[in-house]
């Protein structure tokens, strides 16, 4: 609908038609015909008459030729170009909405428009008349109505101009497009792919030297852009790959070599994949120790080869080769998501009490009880156990009650209150612990107990800390400031973490020595960190509770949050600041846990997911004093002091005044942080604390922001 219409409104008396048609000075007025006859079709019809001669009708424009035959013989007259233009600017002066000639595309009705049909044109020709007359009865015009009212005019150009106007729209934002398609793409843009997103519009243009580029690399040709061995492009058909260990100072060279020139790689982290030792014992020799590097199927070495080969050139022409040729099925292959080391899966054994248990999860009547004016949920007496066992076992009630007893121990069954091991009497009640309440907030729980044979706790966190390091050194920054949570939580690393922190749920906790537990936690703190910021968010400005107290693990038959490692077991069971209680109770079984008195140094390494917290660290059972040093050390030295002489002031940390309680009053606190300053700041606190003069403490503003 490109043409344009023609539309007047029209002027209510006729003398006034012909006094503006005398006035046009080119245009010759022919006499006025004389008025049409009635005819006899009753009042309404005339009224339908008059109301379309007022309102204008749609009329075909005469022609110069003569028409086809129609039921008089007479043909109509031909009008002369002069008496074409009168005819026109009559129709426009009576407000008739003008049509095309036939042999030019006719406009439509926009849809939920009805059509209606127009009158014959009123004082018009005698021969156009007759016409309009036998048109209307063979051949009617259409003209567009409202469909609420049939006497309505549609604007037919206001629509036109709009349909016109979202074309050009249209148009134009794909003429954008492309245009943008011809300047050069972005760094992020490493396959030359361009996608146009519109409505109901998908548009995708494969530039030509994207093409170009994958067909020299099905060829085996290496490309001459690539500087030194950057190959961010991803051209490279072969593969490099490694075999590593969590904390290896060697392993973190290649790494870091490996991520520096964007050569892409595959770290293999034997202390994630235990079961690929015996692959690099095969491929390297017993004797060899990680890293060892594979370009394809062929071994190249460790660090001291890969230094040796950078500086002679050779590792470079090498991996040039490499880019050429496709890596063989005989090469080291890339770690598979979702597999777990069969060997493993087969030294699991089930536990020796899991066939009584199973008999008795069936057996117990499971039930609410109202005790102490509350409803316990899911529980059964003691009784019911004994008389349980009792009848499968065919023993004495002594002997069941043992069994109870260690089932307790075990951590299959526990007082709801937590106030015994396990007795006999009605009164006494007990829960399995998949029955527990609590248990959607126990995020290593997956539906069901772990009915294996408990495992040592030591054992499981010395695993855990591997996975975790291997986890930073993967997906964290070098200075582990910054973790990519996304890819933590698609790794295989991390599915291996939550199957592992699975055999926590019965461990014997009572069992890890007392020099253990301290790293123990700490890990385990950090750990949960990361994890938490996965399953439920990174924790709020104002509402933290969700973060801290709601995410929990069950450890040995016991919950444990964030805030119940931190104050329950790490200082010594004491207050969280802004609270009133203490996190464990006396009869509390986890107090045993706790440690015997509160270290300040274990506040600047505890990692809570944001950018004013400690980075992120775990800890070694031997060395864990002087690690808790050296990150109080790097802690101090980046963000946690400021000091300005002029106006002697010390800004500190948030965290020591949420926890003053553990550091002492405020001379007590400048002179237990003087240990831990670099020398420039350490001069200058020393200056303020030994000229007898006041000292300002200002704390810093907590950012609670992710640390990505």
């Amino acid at each position: 609908m490109g043409e344009e219409t023609l539309v007047a409104m029209p002027l209510a008396p006729h003398h006034h038609h012909h006094a503006r048609l005398d006035a046009l000075p080119h245009h010759v007025a022919p006499s006025s015909p004389p008025p049409p006859q009635p005819t006899v079709a009753g009042d309404n019809n005339k009224d339908e008459e008059e109301e379309e001669r007022d309102r204008g009708v749609v009329e075909s424009p005469p022609a110069r030729v003569a028409r086809p035959e129609t039921t008089t013989t007479t043909p109509p007259p031909v009008l002369p170009a002069a008496g074409e233009e009168v005819y026109y600017a009559r129709r426009m002066l009576q407000g008739a909405v003008l049509r095309p000639p036939p042999h030019l595309p006719q406009p439509e009705a926009p849809p939920g428009l009805a059509r209606a049909l127009s009158a014959p044109a009123p004082h018009g020709h005698a021969a156009d008349e007759e016409e309009a007359e036998d048109g209307a009865r063979q051949r009617p015009v259409d003209r567009s109505a409202s469909a609420n009212s049939a006497a309505a005019v549609v604007d037919v150009a206001s629509i036109g101009r709009f349909l016109r106007d979202r074309r050009a729209v249209l148009s134009s934002a794909i003429t954008r497009r492309i245009s943008s398609l011809k300047e050069p793409s972005s760094p992020s843009d490493t396959y030359g792919v361009q996608e146009i997103h519109l409505p109901n519009v998908k548009v995708t243009v494969r530039l030509k030297d994207a093409i170009a580029a994958d067909a020299a690399a099905e060829d085996g040709i290496a490309l001459d852009d690539d500087p030194g061995y950057s190959f961010s492009g991803g051209h490279i058909k072969g593969r490099v790959s490694f075999f590593s260990r969590s904390g290896c100072r060697d392993c973190a060279a290649v790494r870091s070599f490996f991520r520096n020139s964007g050569l892409p790689y595959v770290e293999i982290n034997l202390d994630v994949f235990p079961e690929r030792e015996a692959e690099l014992a095969s491929r390297a020799g017993g004797a060899a120790r990680v890293p060892q590097i594979f370009l394809n199927e062929k071994l190249l070495g460790g660090l001291v080869v890969l230094n040796s080969l950078r500086n002679s050139g050779e590792f470079e022409r090498r991996v040039r080769d490499l880019a050429g040729r496709r890596c063989p099925d005989s090469a080291p292959r890339v770690p598979v998501y979702g597999f777990d080391d069969e060997a493993a899966a087969g030294e699991q054994t089930e536990d020796a009490m899991v066939g009584v248990v199973r008999v008795l999860r069936h057996r117990m009547p499971i039930q609410d009880r109202f005790v102490r004016v509350k409803l316990v949920k899911n529980c059964f007496s003691g009784a019911d156990m004994v008389d349980a066992i009792v009848n499968h076992l065919n023993c004495g009630r002594d002997k069941a009650v043992e069994i109870g007893k260690e089932l307790a121990r075990k951590h299959f069954i526990h007082h709801v209150f937590r106030e015994n091991d396990f007795e006999d009497g009605s009164q006494n009640l007990y829960r399995f612990l998949e029955h527990d309440p609590a248990v959607p907030k126990y995020y290593n729980f997956r539906g069901s107990t772990n009915d294996g044979e408990p495992k040592q706790a030591a054992a499981v966190g010395h695993r855990m800390t591997k996975i975790m390091l291997a986890i930073l050194e993967a997906y964290a920054s070098d200075d582990r400031r910054h973790l990519d949570y996304s890819r933590i939580a698609a790794s295989e690393e991390f599915r291996r973490y939550a199957n592992l922190v699975q055999e926590l749920q019965r461990a014997d906790m009572t069992a890890l020595p007392a020099e253990e537990r301290l790293p123990f936690f700490l890990n385990l703190h950090n750990a949960m960190a990361i994890h938490a910021v996965i399953r439920v968010g990174q924790p709020g400005a104002v509402d933290r509770r969700p973060f801290f107290s709601d995410f929990q693990y069950i450890v040995g038959g016991h919950p444990y949050s964030l805030a119940a490692i931190r104050n329950g077991i790490l200082r010594a069971n004491r207050r969280q600041p802004y609270t009133l209680a203490k996190p464990f109770g006396s009869n509390d079984r986890r107090l045993e846990l706790a440690q015997r008195r509160a270290n300040p140094l274990v506040h600047f390494a505890l990692c809570d997911a944001t950018r004013s917290s400690p980075i992120v660290r775990f800890y070694t059972t031997q060395g864990v004093e002087p690690e808790l040093r050296h990150a109080a050390r790097e802690f101090f030295l980046h963000s946690g002091v400021e000091i300005d002489l002029e106006s002697r002031t010390v800004h500190l940390t948030r965290i020591v005044k949420w926890y003053s309680n553990d550091f002492g009053q405020d001379r007590d606190i400048l002179r237990w942080v003087l240990n831990y300053l670099d020398p420039t700041k350490a001069g200058l606190l020393t200056h303020l604390l030994n000229d007898g003069g006041p000292i300002n403490i200002s704390y810093m503003n907590y950012d609670w922001s992710l640390n990505v």
